[in-house]
């Protein structure tokens, strides 16, 4: 099995010598330099603000350079890490006394305080106009370090590997007695990744020069120039390893079956240059992720770079917390490979590929940097072998356009070898393919031979009279050890935290008055023990709010509560209407003659989020009736 090397090819504002460098600086240069490469990567030219922290940091900067005496140095700035939207600030390299070649990372920031706050990687600080929420400094620049470590093939093949090192410059800063960045619980950080500030200068070029003393950086800046973009095999294992570890991702059944085959497509999908896509269907709770999961680990144990992309932040960010944040190389976003080459990768895997948008960018993207390419494109052209997990049935958002044939009018197009298969068999619901059945036909999502659903089933569902006892029910259940969360249809208006980062009891229904989780976009920091939306569904502090579908969906609980809204209610005669006017949702809310069914199926995903129960609390009475008119017996009702 031939493995891809991909040569770098990502943006970079200046490269060059470090002579040149400070020469470009002192002539007051570097920062039109710079913004004149930004404009003809980006199209349009950078913001006054981050021309003078340019013009600041890297002035400061250079004046440590000159102090080393580092005249013989290779320099790259603002260096974008493949794949990534992330930005290295400087690094420089050369060699070492014995002639071994080496480079530092250097993170650069124009901070002059920080408090402290309780993330074991995180300080806050004065940053974007407001105190926010950011990593420690030394945090920030191991995981630089660690990045292309596990990226680049110069920094790990081969015993003449290119030594990294990394460090941060603090150029307005003086520490304070107990200062927050130098907290006991950052120690291992600090002695991995030192900070250095206005008043350490003198340490600064001692740690410059004995890791740089023989100069030759030009030498050592080819080099990295000629690196290939490649997961190393440390990598994979480790990631392999973290997700076979995992009883949760261990395949049953007709999950083992496909990825077999899956599997086998994959080994052979390399001998030839044709692009192969395979796309897999099922339900919810049929085990898409499972496999998906299963398939980059083992993968990856075997020296494959395959990576794992959704269009989730939420389901995104948790799989990161669980596998390790190491492990970010392999799990991604589906808009990260707009500037992927092709078959820059070997395998992509496309969990929740229902989510696919029509392009990458989004309303903050200038309009000079935004590509017409269509994003499924993006993820095909950049792997050799295209996976996508798909239920048509979830689509959500009217800017959400994945679904099969959709896939396969862009597989066609490029001539890819097409494979399909289909998952039928429930893992959910205990297992209770009746019950999934029994809610698509319900909400009429899709016909089904179950009309009426039977209490006797082993699935656990409930209708509750009123919200406090619906929470109180998914409480005591996660008080017996179980997973559970409380969810609702969008039908209240979503606010920002408070000055304090307490979140807002939005969702008010009569006496009973809760917040939704945190929003994915809050700039301010958190209260403590509310979890940031990403990791909502994760972290023990999410059972006190209530889950949107935006940050429920692709995840599954024990237990499922569901506060069915008015945005859609059914009326005896006239069948499902969708209402507006209650909706919240500005964006579903604009999706036209689509509305109706965009809701059916956000209920559809929130009733199937259970493996063990769902719990509902109806705000429209003819609804609740419309479902205890399709229940065999009606003693569930609490």
């Amino acid at each position: 099995m031939n493995e891809l090397d991909q040569e770098i090819n990502t943006m970079r504002l200046y490269i060059g010598s470090s002579t040149q460098f400070i020469e470009d600086v002192t002539q007051h240069a570097i920062a039109e330099k710079m913004s004149r490469t930004f404009f003809e990567y980006y199209h349009y030219y950078p913001s006054d603000n981050e021309r003078r922290s340019w013009h600041n940091s890297l002035r400061a900067l250079q004046e440590v350079f000159k102090q080393a005496n580092l005249l013989d140095h290779g320099i790259i700035l603002e260096s974008q890490l493949p794949l990534t939207s992330k930005r290295l600030d400087c690094l420089i390299c050369g060699k070492d006394a014995n002639a071994n070649d080496k480079a530092i990372v250097i993170e650069l920031k124009q901070w002059d305080s920080c408090t402290e706050t309780d993330g074991p990687n995180e300080v806050v600080t004065y940053v974007g106009g407001a105190q926010r929420e950011v990593l420690h400094p030394s945090a920030q620049v191991g995981g630089y370090k660690l990045y292309l470590e596990d990226t680049q093939t110069v920094y790990y093949e081969g015993s003449d590997a290119v030594e990294l090192n990394g460090c941060c410059f603090l150029h307005n800063y003086s520490f304070s007695k107990n200062d927050p960045l130098l907290a006991e619980k950052f120690n291992i950080l600090l002695n991995a990744y030192p900070i250095f500030t206005s008043t350490d200068t003198n340490s600064f070029s001692t740690y410059l020069k004995e890791k740089l003393e023989t100069g030759k950086g030009t030498e050592v800046l080819d080099r990295i120039e000629k690196s290939k973009y490649k997961p190393s095999k440390k990598l994979l294992d480790h990631v392999s390893n973290i997700i076979k570890s995992k009883s949760d991702y261990i395949l049953l059944d007709e999950q083992r079956i496909v990825y077999d085959k899956v599997f086998t497509i994959i080994s052979k999908g390399f001998d030839h240059e044709e692009k192969s896509v395979i796309i897999i269907k099922g339900g919810p709770g049929t085990g898409k992720s499972v496999i998906a999961l299963n398939l980059v680990g083992d993968l990856s144990s075997q020296g494959i770079n395959a990576q794992y992309a959704t269009g989730s932040k939420a389901f995104t960010e948790t799989l990161r917390s669980i596998v390790d944040r190491r492990s970010e190389v392999q799990f991604k976003y589906f808009n990260s490979y707009q500037q992927a080459a092709n078959n820059q990768i070997d395998v992509i895997i496309c969990d929740e590929a229902h989510r696919i948008r029509k392009v990458s960018y989004d309303r903050f993207t200038p309009a000079h940097q935004r590509s017409s390419r269509a994003q499924i494109r993006e993820l095909i052209d950049s792997a050799r072998v295209s996976i996508f997990f798909i239920d048509d049935d979830q689509i959500v958002r009217p800017n959400e356009v994945g679904s099969v044939d959709y896939i396969l009018t862009h597989a066609k197009a490029l001539n890819a070898t097409i494979h399909e298969y289909e998952l039928e068999a429930q893992f959910r619901c205990n297992g209770s393919d009746a019950f999934v059945n029994w809610i698509n036909n319900t909400l009429e999502v899709k016909s089904t031979a179950n009309v009426i659903w039977d209490n006797k089933d082993s699935f656990d569902f409930k209708i509750f009279n009123h919200p406090l006892d619906l929470e109180q029910a998914i409480q005591e259940k996660v008080k017996q050890g179980n997973t559970g969360r409380l969810t609702a249809g969008f039908c209240w208006p979503w606010s920002d935290p408070d000055s304090n980062g307490g979140l807002i009891n939005d969702v008010v229904i009569g006496n009973f008055s809760r917040p939704w989780n945190a929003k994915p976009d809050t700039k301010r920091k958190l209260a403590a023990g509310i979890p940031k939306s990403s990791l909502w569904a994760y972290q023990s502090g999410g059972i006190n709010q209530i889950g949107c579908i935006y940050t429920a969906q692709g995840f599954e609980f024990d237990y499922v509560g569901v506060i069915f809204g008015k945005d859609m209610v059914y009326r005896f005669g006239e069948g499902w209407v969708g209402n507006k006017e209650e909706s919240k949702d500005s964006v579903v809310k604009k999706s036209g003659a689509g509305f109706l069914d965009l809701v059916k199926n956000t209920y559809r995903v929130l009733l199937s989020r259970g493996m063990k129960g769902c719990y509902v609390h109806f705000l429209d009475t003819d609804t609740e009736k419309y479902f205890n008119s399709r229940i065999a017996e009606r003693t569930n009702k609490k």
